[in-house]
Parts: C-alpha cells; sequence; structure tokens
C-alpha cells in the first residue's frame, strides 16, 4: 500500500469485450490505454480489475484508490425502469462494479467515477438515469457520432470539491447517451453542462469520492483529476 512517497496503486475496472489482434479472435479483458497512461503520468501505478471476480473486499484492499471507467449502460433494473431500446448492458460489469463500489465506500478508498463510473456511482445511492438523452433534450450533442468525442462546457460549483481541482468552469471531450436524471440520495451535483445535465457530482466531507460525465482521460493535457485521486490515494494509504 501506499506510504512513505511510495506510487499508490490505482484500481481500474476494465471491459470483457471480443477483440481481434494479430493472430488472435478472442474474448479479452482490456481498457483504453489513456486510462493507464492518465494514471501513470498522474504519479500512480495502474492495476486493470477485469469484472470476473467476487472477491470485492479483497481487491479493494491490495488497492490504495479506484476508478470505475466509462462504458456500457447500467442495467435500468437497477433503478426500477424498462430498457430502452437503445440502452445497451453489461450485466458481469454492473454486478462486479456495484460490489467494488460498496467495498471502496466501505474502506473508505478514494473513488473516480468517470461517464458511466458516475452513473454506477449515483444509481447505487438510488439515483436514476436517462436512457437517451436525444429524447429529452432533442439534441446529439453529448454523443455526436459513433466514436467521436463532443465537446461540452462545464460550469462547477464554487467551493466543491471538483471546482478545488478544476476551477468553475472547464471546457471537457463527452461520449454518453445517458446522464443521471435522479441523484442519487447523499450526493450533490457540483457540476452542469449548459443544457442543464448534470456533469459532476460528489459525497460531499473529506472523502474523495467524485463522479464525472465527461472522459478526462481523452485530454492527456490536463491529467488534473487523475492527480487529485493519486493524492488522495497517497495520502490515505
Amino acid at each position: 500500500m501506499a506510504s512513505n512517497g511510495s506510487e499508490p496503486l490505482i484500481g481500474l475496472t476494465s471491459y470483457l469485450e471480443p477483440a481481434k489482434f494479430l493472430v488472435w479472435e478472442t474474448e479479452v479483458a482490456l481498457l483504453h490505454r489513456v486510462y493507464v497512461d492518465g494514471i501513470v503520468a498522474a504519479g500512480g501505478v495502474p492495476v486493470l480489475l477485469p469484472p470476473v471476480s467476487g472477491a470485492h473486499d479483497r481487491l479493494v484492499s491490495a488497492v490504495d484508490g479506484l476508478v470505475l471507467v466509462g462504458g456500457a449502460d447500467v442495467d435500468p433494473a437497477r433503478y426500477g425502469q424498462e430498457q430502452h431500446a437503445t440502452t445497451y448492458t453489461r450485466p458481469n460489469r454492473d454486478a462486479f462494479e456495484f460490489g467494488l463500489l460498496r467495498s471502496a465506500l466501505s474502506a473508505r478508498k478514494p473513488v473516480l467515477g468517470v461517464c458511466r463510473g458516475l452513473q454506477v456511482l449515483s444509481v447505487a445511492f438510488g439515483g436514476t438515469l436517462a436512457q437517451h438523452l436525444p429524447d429529452t433534450l432533442d439534441s446529439a450533442d453529448h454523443q455526436p457520432a459513433p466514436a467521436t468525442f463532443g465537446t461540452t462546457t462545464v460550469t462547477l460549483a464554487e467551493g466543491s470539491r471538483v471546482a478545488s481541482i478544476l476551477g468553475t468552469e472547464t471546457k471537457v471531450p463527452c461520449y454518453h447517451h445517458q446522464a443521471i436524471d435522479r441523484l442519487g440520495d447523499g450526493l450533490v451535483a457540483t457540476g452542469w453542462a449548459a443544457d442543464g445535465t448534470i456533469e459532476a457530482a460528489e459525497l460531499p466531507g473529506d472523502r474523495f469520492v467524485l463522479g464525472v460525465q465527461w472522459h478526462p482521460e481523452q485530454n492527456p493535457d490536463d491529467i488534473r483529476l487523475f492527480e487529485a485521486l493519486v493524492k488522495a490515494a497517497k495520502e490515505n494509504g
């Protein structure tokens, strides 16, 4: 564990997906490299956590901080809704990440949620999601086209943890068709897009539990969120 100036271990959730590389076409445990590069640049040691284990407490005890990464939609059954036609789920990831989050919160480990990760955080606290933003906003600005990131200007609440890291306004890369509808109990919304979409939420107090709807890993020139997580993990170790 991190102590005496050592680099903290940061667990990053990952995907189980079919992939093709070299001569192989198979199911793999994978993660976009930009996440691990961001953690390394921030001074941490990345540890990939594939959704194949139920040993949540043991995994959390092995790392100093946790990143819930982006990806597939949360199963709407977890917040009492029927599945929208555009919603795509990965139940194995849901079971794994909700379990990891419970363990991390219990162990008071720093947590950063990215895109889906913010949604996991909110649903875990009893929140609900808007399953397809173009239905409610009449706009696809948050996800302009497949594999194409949009750009969102986010206003951040003065005095919030996220504003202490990024200031009260930031321009960010985004790619999501879902968003928070009703925020989970006990969480506080601390960032908004111009259209009112919640872009950041956090747990009040001195614990580092923060989720953002955008994709900080896509901007290698701004690693402040990863640096803040690594710093919190180091101080917590």
